[in-house]
């Protein structure tokens, strides 16, 4: 009798020590949420915020509907699990288990967040929740830590546990899972827009490395729970695993610190905060089998090795904003590997000796790996094919906080309504107007060229008159987008003469104090879509350009997002450029574009053809792909137009093309730009006659 008394009194204290830990565990979700919201811009401090507390609910949901039961359910030859769905007992001791397990499932899903803040749709986001915590997540930890505790069974262990295979708290199961989905969802999404340009090195911080202190100290506090309670028990070896935990953690920070102080003379806050997390990471998978020593190596490396990881992923211009890969992948791996060189075997109790204990880490490590990484991957890519997982570049730079969360786009609410309007041919439909932004402008003008269609189906005897009229609008729709700022210290100049209709010319010009951006392009196509796609590429190259984001990242971004906005098949050519004033150097890309003119002082032209393709005729997977040409104007101007130009007619009514722009060009050379684009400007119109123009004609200047 005294026995079964203390059999259920222990047995009551192992339940109470790991509700207790999956309550720890919990608890680091609001780690995850500080550390991840500090880290990134304020902008997006709520987006980041809602995918920390959404994905608990969702990863539970799943994991309780079918997730638990691929996991622990009776095994199909070790790979996943067939019962257990809907999971229901009425055993404490498996309710327990159910519950801390929970709670891993949701650190792994929360992870993925951090790596892909600032980018990623909220929906596309849960999409990724459902595929890690319901899919991946289960498999490979059946591989790892199936048994027959609750199925009872002979034959209910995965492959991986039988050969040997020892993750104590879950280093790779749980960690490194979730750093190699994060790494397949980062490399598919791409950085942030201009976060490797070269003007904004180091200007990507986050709104408060107070709160992500925090949040650090929180996971700190958390981890007790999260490697105390796979112990399973309160017993003798808790003490050690606790010990272990805090010293990895504690010597990893040092390591941050010290590499910050040996690398920019100061203490970094990024590298304390990945110095800690990548000890605990390293630690877990085995701190219940190593020395203190051991475990403070092995925080000591684990931290090393997640900061070497973070700068390689920069050099690759791969972007995790939280240093989510370095931390749980990176420090992961290498924590689970250690388990193999430092664990003391006779805990461990596997049978086996050092060398092949060793070897079985290394098949563990190696098998999840390649299953993550490749089934996230290919199931990212492929919902991303049919929903792209990526904002638009303009709900990027207004942030995620209003664009994911009830924000308007004006830009895209008039491309739906035009393309309503298109389908029903209804004139009464109108757009969203806003005179302070370039879309609202259109919708502005584009709800009273509707009004006055309206009017003029009905009195068909003023049609002509109607017509006549609506040019002249749509010669104030070109012009404001000139652009409007003081260039007057800038050697650079653009004109453009609006032609019968909206078309898709357009110029502009963006200056910082050292240097200006400029952009000409031309939409292939007219009417009120054209206006609309020149509107959009416009806005695009606006917010990119102030935010000194370089050339050939412009037109990849600009490609993408004008591809995917519904334009009917439209595309731009474009040339996208930077000048810098006090070096004289000018980079462009031509993406698709006339050639751009390069003259000497002696009137002499250098061509520069197109190397890249136009924007928005298929979907690009990297800036590579736009060309990037750079020279030093020295003395030499660059000149870029549209077919306006090269396709206007001289007094045989014959097309001048690029040869004929040249010799107008030297013609009419004046070392004040704007009186040589008069000029310019007066021969073709004198020969060609302007309202015979079938095109836009649009000139830009570069150079003193």
């Amino acid at each position: 009798m005294a026995k079964q008394v203390i059999d259920t009194l222990t047995n009551n204290i192992d339940t109470l020590w790991v509700i207790d830990c999956a309550i720890l565990v919990f608890i680091m979700q609001a780690g995850f949420m500080c550390m991840e919201t500090g880290l990134s811009r304020y902008k997006n401090s709520i987006n980041v915020a809602l995918k920390n507390a959404a994905d608990f609910g969702v990863s539970v949901v799943i994991f309780w509907i079918f997730g638990f039961g691929i996991m622990f359910g009776t095994s199909y030859n070790g790979f996943f699990g067939t019962d257990l769905f809907f999971f229901k007992t009425e055993k404490a001791d498996y309710m327990t288990y159910f519950v801390f397990q929970a709670m891993f499932v949701a650190t792994a899903a929360t992870i993925i967040s951090g790596a892909v803040a600032e980018r990623m749709k909220f929906n596309g986001y849960l999409i990724m929740t459902v595929l890690a915590t319901g899919i991946i997540y289960p498999i490979v930890g059946h591989w790892a830590w199936s048994s027959s505790y609750l199925t009872g069974s002979v034959k209910s262990i995965g492959w991986l546990s039988e050969l040997g295979f020892v993750d104590f708290a879950g280093s790779t199961i749980v960690h490194s899972v979730g750093g190699w989905i994060a790494l397949a969802a980062v490399i598919i999404l791409g950085p942030r827009i201009g976060k490797y340009s070269e003007a904004n090195k180091g200007k990507f911080t986050g709104s408060s490395f107070p709160l992500a202190v925090l949040g650090t100290l929180i996971l700190w506090f958390g981890w007790f729970g999260f490697n105390g309670g796979s112990n399973g028990a309160m017993d003798e070896a808790v003490p050690l695993i606790l010990i272990n935990t805090f010293l990895a953690a504690a010597f990893g920070l040092l390591t941050g610190l010290a590499i910050s102080y040996f690398k920019y003379k100061k203490p970094d806050p990024f590298y304390i905060i990945l110095g800690p997390l990548a000890g605990l990471v390293a630690i877990t998978a085995g701190c219940n089998s190593m020395s203190s020593v051991i475990s403070i190596f092995v925080g000591i490396i684990g931290a090393i090795i997640a900061i070497i990881v973070n700068e390689t992923l920069n050099n690759f211009e791969i972007d995790d904003v939280v240093g989510a890969v370095p931390v749980h992948l990176a420090a992961g791996i290498w924590g689970t590997l250690a388990v193999g060189l430092f664990s003391d075997l006779t805990i461990l109790d596997t049978g086996l000796d050092r060398f092949s204990q060793i070897k079985i880490q290394l098949i563990g490590i190696t098998s999840i790996g390649l299953f993550t990484f490749v089934s996230s991957y290919i199931g990212l890519s492929i919902v991303n094919k049919f929903y792209p997982l990526r904002v638009s570049p303009v709900q990027e730079e207004l942030g995620l906080n209003i664009a994911e969360h009830n924000a308007v786009s004006v830009e895209h609410d008039l491309i739906s309504v035009l393309d309503k309007q298109s389908e029903s041919g209804d004139l009464k439909i109108r757009g969203p107007q806003d005179p302070f932004t370039a879309g609202g402008v259109i919708g502005l003008y584009y709800n009273k060229l509707m009004s006055k269609l309206e009017t003029s189906e009905e009195e068909k005897n003023k049609w002509r008159e109607r017509i006549s009229k609506e040019v002249k609008l749509a010669v104030k729709v070109q012009e404001n987008f000139l652009p409007k700022r003081n260039l007057k210290n800038y050697p650079v100049q653009g004109i453009n003469i609006a032609a019968r209709e909206v078309s898709g010319d357009f110029f502009s010009f963006y200056p910082h104090n050292d240097n200006v951006y400029f952009i000409i392009a031309d939409v292939a196509g007219k009417g009120i879509h054209a206006g609309m796609v020149m509107a959009k590429a416009s806005t695009l190259f606006e917010i990119m350009s102030r935010d000194k984001v370089d050339v050939d990242e412009i037109a990849f971004h600009m490609n993408n997002d004008l591809f995917l906005t519904k334009t009917s098949g439209m595309f731009v050519t474009s040339i996208i450029g930077n000048y810098n004033i006090s070096t004289g150097e000018v980079a462009w890309v031509n993406a698709g574009h006339q050639p751009a003119l390069v003259r000497d002082i002696n009137g002499n032209f250098e061509e520069f053809e197109s190397k890249s393709p136009p924007l928005g005729v298929i979907i690009q997977k990297t800036k590579s792909n736009y060309f990037v040409n750079k020279i030093n104007l020295n003395s030499n101007r660059l000149y870029a137009f549209t077919d306006g130009l090269s396709e206007s007619l001289d007094k045989d009514n014959q097309e001048i093309g690029i040869d004929g722009s040249k010799k107008i060009i030297n013609n009419n050379f004046n070392k004040n730009i704007n009186d040589e684009l008069n000029n310019i400007t007066k021969e073709i119109t004198s020969s060609s006659k302007i309202e015979k123009l079938s095109d836009d004609l649009t000139i830009v200047v570069i150079g003193k």
